[in-house]
């Protein structure tokens, strides 16, 4: 891209913003350079600032007069690269919208700018006995606006569903520049499910600027048990068991001992010492209810050998339960220098046999793993551990990672549970679909961004040029050609 056009178009934007919400100073640029996955690393061109979703759109449109592609971003804490900003574009920071606009107890709804954070939603919902139900482990930092990008989860996902179950509208700036709805307050919506397609689209499809979110009424009891094992195997021969007997808990969240291990190293959460694997298992509903599935719960973790069982007496117990699993995914930096966060999802009924797997694959590799996972779903996020500073290292834990993937989809799973594509897993997809599959999702992408300016390079291992004609190609994609897009 030519400097000329980026100048000018910081120009026209200050113009138009003001000086402040435009930001073209390389040192301040560099502030944006990754997202939560700091392996992947581009300074943008040009940082924008939005206040409002009139001036998102303002600069869309702008960019789109420029021909210059854009990239929006939230609070940054993605896993897979999603907000990598491209280097001669723009990107649109969305931040500073952080309004709570309305909190609507008799609706069970609260309308939100995307730059709110996931937890000040329960906040404002809580004095009205209700809150917001996906709880990604970084919900105190990261933004509406990014969970409905990724279609983030979190750890009471296996009760109450993902972001796309809680979501009922969307405004959007698409990627003509246009602010248009989707949706609306109404549990459901005639006609196509454009909001479904847009949660989870990871700014393909347009960047959100307001968000109509579903409120759960805060449940009338909540119990909570730490279940101790020797094994991994034992940990989810129990999970297994829990589901099986029909008791959907709210979570069911496992560790292995090395993740334990760094736990205790970086937030002191006092779990058994000697735990080869700890589930922590959370009931909430009506109370009468809770007490008969809890104690089904309960027998359940001592049939499949839990060798001590710890139940929360009140709310501080529980939170340093849950203090050593949220804090998980940051710990294990007190005991590797570097790590690559994975995300993948298998059948419940087989992890043990994958996590032996997991275990088997780090060892011919000489790389060790922490396991952390959502156990009730079979949402893995395996850690793999090695050190940048030592030769080789951070190949073989690409290639561990890459091989752990390869697993999840061989046992019916999936390349990712909430973290996303983005620019980590692209290369992936086609281990997961074949080429007319991705043809047809890059044609509602098209649809919706017939210039390919909105997130480009991000999903789709080799982006299409909207306009072909669908199928194989021979020779060389011509984004291919430009050194935009690499062959898989």
């Amino acid at each position: 891209m030519p400097t000329a056009v980026i100048e000018r178009l910081a120009g026209e934007l200050r113009g138009a913003l003001g000086d402040e919400q435009v930001i073209d100073d390389r040192a301040r640029l560099r502030t944006y350079e990754c997202d939560g996955l700091a392996q992947y690393r581009v300074v943008p061109a040009l940082v924008v600032l939005p206040r409002t979703a009139q001036e998102c759109a303002r600069v869309v449109r702008a960019c789109v007069a420029a021909r210059v592609p854009f990239v929006a971003r939230g609070s940054g804490t993605g896993l897979s690269g999603g907000a990598l900003p491209h280097p001669d574009g723009v990107l649109i920071v969305t931040s500073r919208l952080r309004t709570i606009r309305e909190v609507l107890p008799a609706d069970e709804r609260a309308v939100v700018e995307p730059g709110v954070i996931n937890l000040a939603v329960t906040r404002a919902a809580t004095p009205y006995g209700y809150y917001y139900a996906p709880d990604p482990s970084s919900q105190q930092i990261c933004s509406i606006g990014g969970n409905v990008a990724e279609n983030s989860g979190g750890a009471h996902c296996l009760k109450y569903g993902f972001t796309t179950n809680h979501v009922l509208g969307l405004q959007i700036v698409t990627p003509d520049g246009d602010l248009v709805r989707l949706g609306g307050a109404a549990p459901d919506s005639p006609g196509y499910d454009l909001v479904g397609a847009f949660v989870g689209s990871e700014g393909t499809l347009g960047i959100a600027t307001e968000v109509t979110v579903r409120l759960v009424r805060l449940p009338e009891s909540v119990r909570t048990l730490l279940a101790a094992f020797a094994t991994t195997d034992a940990a989810g021969a129990a999970t297994s068991a829990i589901i099986a007997a029909g008791v959907v808990p709210a979570a069911v969240e496992m560790m292995d001992a090395l993740a334990i291990e760094a736990a205790e190293a970086a937030v002191r959460c006092g779990y058994p010492a000697g735990a080869g694997a700890v589930l922590i298992v959370e009931l909430d509903g009506p109370a009468a209810e809770v007490e008969a599935q809890f104690a089904e719960v309960e027998r359940l973790c001592r049939a499949n050998a839990a060798f001590e069982i710890r139940i929360a007496a009140d709310d501080a117990e529980r939170a340093l339960f849950w203090k050593g699993r949220k804090s998980a995914f940051a710990a294990v930096g007190r005991i590797s220098p570097d790590y690559i966060v994975q995300d993948g999802v298998i059948p419940r009924t087989a992890l043990p046999e994958v996590l032996r797997r997991i275990g088997e694959l780090a060892a011919e590799r000489g790389i060790r793993v922490a396991n952390v996972f959502h156990a009730g779903d079979g949402n893995l996020h395996p850690l793999v551990l090695f050190d940048d500073a030592i030769d080789g290292q951070a190949e073989r834990a690409e290639e561990l990672s890459g091989a752990i993937l390869d697993l999840c989809v061989g046992y019916g799973g999936s390349i990712t549970g909430e973290h996303g594509v983005g620019m980590d897993k692209a290369k992936y997809l086609p281990r997961m679909y074949t080429d007319d599959d991705l043809d047809t999702m890059q044609l509602l992408r098209c649809a919706f961004d017939p210039r390919s300016l909105a997130n480009p390079g991000k999903i789709f291992p080799t982006p299409r040029l909207c306009g072909e004609v669908p199928g194989r190609h021979k020779g060389a994609h011509p984004l291919q050609e430009a050194g935009l897009a690499e062959v898989f």
